[in-house]
């Protein structure tokens, strides 16, 4: 279909923005909302579980549209979705999983009233300008939110944002409440006991390529480190979200603590070199794999390798509203003694049956020892 018959269509589909309320978004623009939002899209598919905090009955009801990276890079965790709710096969995919697969022809003819993107990410974002423009010309309303770029500052505004936006305040409150809970027991312990900061290093998705070494610094999980009482050591050579260190610079600036993150899932064949984690890995499986990354050549004679003090995190808790249960985990990484009291695994567990519509699975972190 010819962009102009989209329009067209749209024109029939797109039901009145007429509204008397507007919200600022995360990118501090000030947008114009239907009084009732009952069609939506989304430029990443892994948005979907905040979408569930939000309405746990049927959080694909108002879902017309969204990026297909969710089945593509964690295929297990959608599977648990679709299966309690078969109605995302007919949700349209209006991209696969990179921001220049996004089709605005697509986006269009699903008749949205309003999109919801991240910020930064892998759908479309604030620097897609030609989205921004077409889709406003359609007269869809775009509301930035953001898990990835500043996580611990922007997850709750995220939340706060979206239960305005679909008329669901008070369940957006009551998971912002449990969400600060759990961060301020690292925070206010850490600022009572002022430890030394531990010296760390995270490695991001290990296995992806063959050389050394992807990290997240100044985003994603690179600001759970500072949270948890650390030093991200590759914050002095990155000014960036992300980037690359060399092993001989690893080598030579040791950390106390490794953390590599594992975009593998428990549908990968024996032989794949990722780490694997999440719904669908058992415990026994993800300590093998760890184990096994970590006789890479120059890992495996890294200090915390040797003293046990290398761990493993999901991946996907860089752009996760649930992103506050790996702050607790790396706390007890970083702080054994500090947070040993600490339970991520039962603060996951209860966040998991209050606020998703799917059960919980799987190993989402694992230790050398």
């Amino acid at each position: 279909m010819r962009f102009a018959g989209v329009l067209a269509l749209l024109a029939l589909l797109l039901p009145s923005l007429a509204s008397g309320r507007e919200l600022v978004d995360l990118a501090g623009r000030t947008v114009a909302v239907p009084d009732r939002v009952e069609r939506i899209i989304i430029g990443e598919g892994r948005h979907l579980p905040a979408l569930a905090v939000l309405d746990r009955t049927d959080p694909v009801a108002r879902l017309v549209g969204m990026m297909g990276d969710y089945e593509a890079v964690d295929p297990i965790s959608y599977q648990r979705y679709r299966e309690r709710f078969p109605a995302l096969d007919a949700v349209k995919r209006i991209g696969r999983n990179t921001r220049d697969t996004f089709s605005i022809e697509q986006a269009i003819s699903a008749a949205p009233q309003v999109a919801i993107f991240g910020l930064h990410g892998h759908g479309p974002d604030t620097r897609s300008g030609e989205v921004i423009r077409a889709l406003e010309a359609a007269g869809v309303a775009i509301v930035f939110i953001d898990f990835r770029s500043d996580p611990l500052v922007n997850t709750p505004k995220s939340m706060e944002l979206l239960g305005a936006l679909l008329g669901r305040e008070t369940e957006a409150a009551e998971f912002i409440a449990a969400w600060r809970a759990a961060l301020a027991t690292v925070t206010d312990r850490l600022a009572a006991a002022k430890p030394r900061p531990a010296r760390v290093f995270v490695e991001s998705r290990v296995g992806l390529g063959t050389g050394c070494c992807e990290t997240m610094t100044r985003g994603m999980m690179g600001r759970f480190v500072t949270a948890a009482g650390g030093v991200n050591i590759a914050d002095a050579l990155i000014p960036a979200e992300a980037g690359v260190v060399n092993l001989e610079w690893l080598i030579s600036n040791p950390p106390e603590v490794y953390i590599g993150t594992a975009i593998g899932n428990g549908l990968q064949p024996a032989d794949a070199p990722w780490l694997a984690l999440g719904p669908g890995v058992d415990a026994a499986r993800a300590r093998e794999l760890l184990a096994r990354s970590l006789t890479r050549t120059g890992i495996a004679g890294l200090d915390p390798v040797r003293q046990g003090r290398a761990h493993a995190v999901w991946h996907h808790f860089y752009n996760s509203p649930f992103n506050v249960v790996a702050v607790q985990a790396f706390a007890q990484w970083l702080h054994p003694q500090l947070f040993a009291d600490l339970d991520p695994k039962a603060l996951l567990a209860t966040m998991q049956q209050r606020f998703q519509p799917v059960p919980l699975d799987g190993t989402y972190w694992t230790s050398l020892r």
